[in-house]
């Protein structure tokens, strides 16, 4: 005979135990209707039979285990879930025989009483063992989950350190009762906006909570800002600390709570004398409260500074949360599309990338917030495709992507073939095949050794510069230069943070999204300032930008845009800037035909124009005075997008009014669009410009 011990492991025995029958339960009725085999004993979490290894029925008691675990929990690993202890089994009769007593001497001498107050006590006891061991499952399983949730997460490898690290002493700390020690300990996070911080503060206060390091309040986290600096206690201001102050001082040692303190504005002062005095009171509230510190993704040695300043006062763990890179991105929208229970198609991961990178251009975006609402609009997008469609489908498209994209209509062209559409801009052309000629040639002769690719866009707006700087990424992919192609589009001031050390981080983090791929500077000329403004980061953020453009020139084509005079004073003032842009394109304003071509072009892609129409704008653009069309500050063909753009939005009125679906342009809807004020021919435009006084 046999005996054999199956043990099931805690976590999962836990995740079952809403199920009509709880595992062990379902495992002892199916094995009791195997023939030979007989149930001894069983807990919670492990059950143990006696079998006869001769009988044929037998023969594979470890399988039989397994197919009932495959029957009743698909999906789930015998191997993963159960462990095995096979013995010998001698019967227990045989070691102690048991005297037996007959009825009569049972009731003569009151062991019948006995028996049952024994037996009511083995009861009482098996079933404080079954609780205590039930508790301790449930503990195991809180632990283990909420450990689980904080490893599911993408990124943040350091915040999950920290969460390992203090699971791993939880029990420690309980079993010496010093939970004072791990109060007294603050943090300083340091993470950028939209980044998830609300989600890490929670799942941080249900692993404390889990491992019953301290009793958390039932709403454990509050979050609060440290008012502007500075601060002069002279009843002419608001007291900065007084919120933060509030929250700080307002735990209880049977009520712990998350106090997070955006310390933002102060990042740069924490050896103010106010401030210090608000340390004085967080360390005076150490055993009731988590303080956890915020402030920016900044520079490692930044980072350090200002933990060295808290540290006077408090002990102090610093954790960085970096940006999500283009995988990570990927993974957290897969998962949150996985909530919603879509897919989406690996071509249209394109278009999705399109859309984040149009999402950043304006130097404002927020993480794993906006990837979040990326994804809703698609989701939304699929139900707007699906509305119209018989077969309904949960896997996102290239269509549903590139829907949601605003610079992808001359996708299906080759980068030449856009570069040939392009209406009044010979001559760049002509420079830009001169230019793409250079750098194949270069990249043929030695391919280990290729230069820099680094461009300088100069001439005034509206004059084909973002157009051509995608064109090129466009065609350098298609030349095998670049691995990537694709566009990122920013402002000069999107490199620049707020606050000291910020600056650089973010700098980096732009370069690397862009890598294999063109990062487009509009507006370049105003990270610089002169030596005197030795505040501003823009200096840092030049810093940083050439030593990515040194360090990945085979790798990123970054091109500076703007005003010529502006870049020529750009490159003047930094030397190790000018040498890295090797290739230059100039791009003069448009000539009053090549805006006529612009406006027929942009008109005709839409709507069949009739001569009328064309007559009236070839007179138009015909009577623009030399002071217009020659001013820097004329925005060219974006004058004539604008132009196009009222045309269209007057016939759009005229025919709403009259009831038609279908819109016509004609000839007087151009003539109400051309008279208007910032159309008219005497309307040269004023405009502040960000530059250099020149």
């Amino acid at each position: 005979m046999k005996k054999l011990t199956i043990e099931l492991e805690d976590t999962w025995i836990f995740a079952h135990r809403d199920d009509d029958e709880l595992p062990i339960a379902v495992l002892k009725a199916e094995l009791a209707k195997v023939k030979g085999v007989s149930v001894k004993s069983s807990s919670l979490t492990s059950v143990t039979l006696v079998y006869d290894e001769k009988s044929s029925d037998c023969a594979d008691i470890k399988g039989i285990v397994a197919s009932v675990i495959n029957k009743n929990y698909p999906g789930d690993s015998v191997e993963e879930i159960a462990s095995f202890d096979l013995t010998d089994f001698e019967p227990e009769e045989a070691k102690q025989p048991v005297k037996e007593k007959d009825e009569t001497s049972l009731k003569d001498d009151g062991q019948g009483e006995s028996d049952e107050a024994e037996i009511a006590a083995q009861a009482s006891e098996k079933k404080a063992e079954f609780d205590a061991e039930k508790a301790e499952t449930e503990r195991k399983y809180r632990r283990a989950a909420a450990l689980e949730k904080i490893d599911a997460l993408v990124g943040a490898a350091e915040f999950k350190a920290l969460a390992h690290e203090i699971a791993g002493v939880a029990d420690e700390i309980n079993r010496t009762q010093t939970a004072d020690v791990f109060l007294n300990r603050c943090y300083l996070f340091s993470i950028g906006d939209g980044c998830g911080l609300s989600t890490y503060l929670e799942l941080f206060g249900r692993l404390i909570s889990a491992n019953e390091i301290c009793k958390m309040s039932s709403r454990p986290v509050s979050e609060v800002a440290i008012g502007p600096y500075p601060y002069r206690p002279d009843g002419q201001g608001p007291d900065p600390f007084t919120a933060a102050r509030s929250v700080v001082t307002g735990g209880t040692n049977s009520s712990v709570k998350i106090a997070c303190i955006d310390i933002c504005e102060w990042m740069n002062h924490t050896d103010d004398r106010y401030f210090k005095q608000f340390l004085r009171v967080v360390e005076k509230n150490y055993n009731t409260m988590v303080v956890i510190f915020r402030v920016p993704f900044v520079d490692k040695d930044v980072l350090a500074k200002i933990s060295y300043s808290l540290s006077d006062l408090l002990s102090i763990k610093t954790v960085s949360f970096p940006p999500l890179n283009q995988d990570e991105v990927k993974t957290f929208a897969e998962a949150e599309l996985t909530k919603y229970n879509f897919t989406i198609a690996k071509p249209a991961w394109k278009y999705f990338f399109t859309r984040i990178s149009e999402e950043k251009s304006d130097g404002k975006f927020y993480g794993i917030n906006t990837v979040k609402k990326v994804v809703r609009e698609l989701v939304y997008q699929k139900h707007i495709s699906n509305a119209s469609k018989t077969e309904k489908s949960k896997q996102i498209t290239v269509s549903d992507t590139k829907a949601l994209c605003y610079n992808v209509d001359g996708d299906s062209l080759s980068g030449m073939e856009m570069l040939n559409e392009l209406v009044g801009v010979e001559s760049i052309k002509k420079r830009v095949e001169e230019i793409i000629a250079q750098i194949e040639l270069s990249v043929k002769e030695d391919p280990k050794d290729r230069p820099c690719i680094h461009m300088r866009f100069v001439g005034n707006p509206g004059t084909g510069k973002t157009t051509i700087a995608r064109v090129i990424g466009k065609i350098l992919k298609e030349k095998g230069i670049l691995r990537v192609g694709a566009f990122f589009e920013y402002a000069g001031r999107d490199f620049c943070g707020k606050y000291v050390g910020e600056t650089a981080p973010k700098t980096a983090s732009i370069c690397r999204d862009a890598y294999g791929s063109v990062l487009f500077i509009d507006e370049a000329y105003s990270l610089y300032r002169s030596d005197r403004d030795s505040v501003d980061y823009g200096r840092e953020a030049l810093d940083t930008l050439i030593a990515e453009m040194e360090n990945h020139r085979t790798d990123l084509v970054v091109i500076m845009a703007g005003y010529t005079q502006d870049m020529n004073k750009l490159m003047e003032g930094n030397a190790g800037l000018s040498s890295r842009m090797p290739y230059t394109i100039e791009f003069p304003n448009y000539t009053r035909d090549q805006l006529y071509e612009i406006f027929v072009s942009m008109s005709s892609k839409k709507f069949k124009c009739d001569n009328e129409l064309l007559d009236a704008a070839k007179k138009f653009f015909d009577e623009l005075p030399d002071a217009l069309i020659s001013s820097k500050e004329f925005s060219n063909a974006r004058f004539v997008r604008n132009l196009f753009e009222r045309t269209w939005a007057k016939a759009a009125m005229r025919c709403q009014l009259a009831g038609k679906t279908h819109v016509a342009l004609t000839k007087e809807d151009f003539v109400q669009a051309s008279a208007d004020k910032e159309f008219a021919g005497n309307n040269i435009p004023k405009k502040t410009r960000i530059g250099f006084n020149i």
